[in-house]
């Protein structure tokens, strides 16, 4: 199927999703990760309805961003991120997902004081606690979000998570359910009025049903809606 026609069932899945958890379907972002795809790629999901693209990697970023390839979408970087890199996506992302320690989130500030603006960010969770996986552990998320509420140049938005990869169906629907209990105890316990925590980013092409399900607010969707990827260039 085309990139549209793909895009379309993505949304009516969507939608049952939200609805079967007695939600409303507009409760859900979509973000279309678009890791080693082309600009022309990147273009015609946005044309046939994309309105935010996620980004694993900077120099992809840089690249797509230097072609316009993102005009008529905002763009959240998802993908692990050093602290050298930070410049390359303050004032450019409208959302920087995966940050995983108190370094990084004290550079995307300095930065962001640096060009007048508030960048605003969700704290990664290793839910799984994987050894291969960047992220807090999540008795660390917390102290994270409070310190992300102290920066001038951040504002702490929510969590995001990628659990362990599931051989079955429903395999990470108890990952999703913890995540769901900490995203909930966490703006019940976030008191400032600056603070507005929104966001519980997780699921992706094979169990987004099920993070909808269990509170997720926004979903991350590569190979449903563009394929397999690619393999990845060597100088990548």
């Amino acid at each position: 199927m085309s990139i549209a026609e793909n895009i379309r069932v993505i949304r009516s899945r969507i939608d049952e999703a939200a609805l079967a958890a007695g939600r409303r379907p507009e409760e859900i972002t979509l973000v279309a990760a678009t890791k080693v795809q082309t600009s022309e790629t990147i273009r015609q999901a946005i044309a046939a309805g994309i309105t935010v693209c996620g980004e694993n990697r900077v120099q992809e970023f840089n690249a797509h961003w230097a072609d316009g390839a993102y005009e008529g979408a905002k763009v959240h970087f998802i993908g692990h991120l050093q602290k050298n890199k930070v410049k390359y996506l303050v004032g450019r992302v409208a959302l920087i997902e995966s940050v995983d320690s108190r370094e990084l989130l004290q550079a995307i500030s300095q930065r962001a004081e640096k060009l007048g603006l508030v960048q605003d960010v969700l704290i990664e969770v290793n839910i799984g606690a994987e050894l291969s996986k960047s992220g807090v552990r999540p008795e660390e998320a917390r102290q994270l979000i409070q310190l992300a509420a102290e920066l001038p140049g951040v504002a702490p938005r929510g969590l995001m998570a990628i659990p362990p990869a599931a051989g079955i169906s429903g395999g990470n629907s108890r990952y999703f359910a913890e995540m769901n209990q900490l995203f909930v105890d966490i703006k019940a316990k976030t008191y400032d009025n600056r603070v507005s925590i929104d966001c519980l980013s997780m699921g992706m092409s094979g169990d987004f049903a099920d993070a909808i399900a269990h509170g997720a607010t926004q979903v991350r969707i590569g190979t449903a809606l563009f394929g397999a990827r690619p393999p990845m260039r060597a100088n990548g």
